[in-house]
Parts: C-alpha cells; structure tokens; sequence
C-alpha cells in the first residue's frame, strides 16, 4: 500500500531539502520517524468511562488499538492514584504514519474554524513536534452525531533532524501549515 505522502516525500520533499540544505549523503536528510497520539482524561469526573472513549476514539482516527497511560504518581488535588488508568495512545510507524499525516495535514487542520497555521514554537530542540488538537471532531471519520464528550489530544511528530530548522523545514515541504506571524 503506498501513501501518497510518503511518495512526495520520496519524490519532491528528499530533492528540495538536499539541495536547500546542501546534504551530502541521502541518509542525512530528515525523516519521519514515528507519530504518536495521545489522549490524557485523567481529570474527567468519570474516568473510566471517559477513557473508553478516548480509546474507541482514537482506534478510529489512527486504525490500531491504542494502549492504556498510567499516572506515575498520586496527585490527591486532582484524585488521581498511582497507577491509576488516565489516557491512551498510539504509536505510529510506516504506511499507518504517513497516512494519518496526510489526514491531519489535508483534510483535519483545515476543517479548525479560523485556522491560521500551526505555531512554530512547538518544537522541542532536538527536531520533534508537538501539536495540541483540542476537538476530535476534525477528523472527517468521527461521527459528529455519536460525540458524547470533547477529547482533546496531542500528535508528536518525531523525526531525525538533529535540530528545529531541518525539522521544520522537513514538515514545511510536507504541508504542514505553519503560521509564520511572530507573536509578541
């Protein structure tokens, strides 16, 4: 099965980083590694219930079976137990990566009403990207009707670029759209 963002990867993106950053060897030039999805309900009064839904939820946007987030401590502020079950996620590689990519770039992030880009300051210093969703909505294969309660989630995107410029330039020539208004 071949996705149509990895072949631009492959056919447009490897060209244009090569030559923009002057990569001697094809194995320098950054990629995706890995996408993970995370959704975190642990302050939702039903936390079980809460978390059921996170988990259907996120097996229908990503298409594989999220594993369950444990607390690492007990927080009584926020009437959580350690070990207590909190979140799911998703660790995405290959074919299943490049596609929820494609999704999130094309069809989701523009459907955000008054979308204006994706900060540029989500960068972690070693090249990796954390972008927050607050609405599940977005994605077109949630089904509006079905909604009982907002999940909002975060999607690393973790990739091999040694530092935030290749990176960005990475998901730049992917279609990320970032906004590139400075904010003061």
């Amino acid at each position: 099965m071949e996705v149509e963002l990895y072949n631009e990867y492959k056919n447009q993106v490897v060209p244009a980083l090569k030559e923009k950053h002057g990569y001697k060897n094809v194995h320098q030039i950054p990629r995706l590694e890995k996408v993970v999805v995370n959704a975190c309900v642990g302050s939702s009064p039903d936390v079980k219930a809460a978390l059921e839904e996170a988990k259907k939820e996120l097996a229908t946007i990503t298409g594989q079976k999220p594993m369950e987030t444990r607390a690492k401590k007990s927080i009584a502020n926020f009437k959580l137990r350690q070990n207590q079950a909190i979140g799911a996620k998703v660790t995405l590689r290959g074919a299943a990566m490049y596609e929820v990519m494609e999704r999130l770039i094309k069809t989701a992030l523009p459907r955000i009403r008054d979308f204006r880009g994706v900060s540029t300051r989500a960068f972690d210093g070693q090249g990796n990207y954390t972008l927050g969703v607050s609405d599940q909505s977005i994605f077109p294969e949630i089904e509006l009707d079905k909604i009982q309660r907002n999940i909002g989630f975060d999607v690393t995107i973790v990739t091999s670029a040694r530092t935030n410029e290749e990176a960005k330039s990475l998901l730049n020539e992917l279609g990320m759209p970032f906004s590139d208004r400075k904010k003061a």
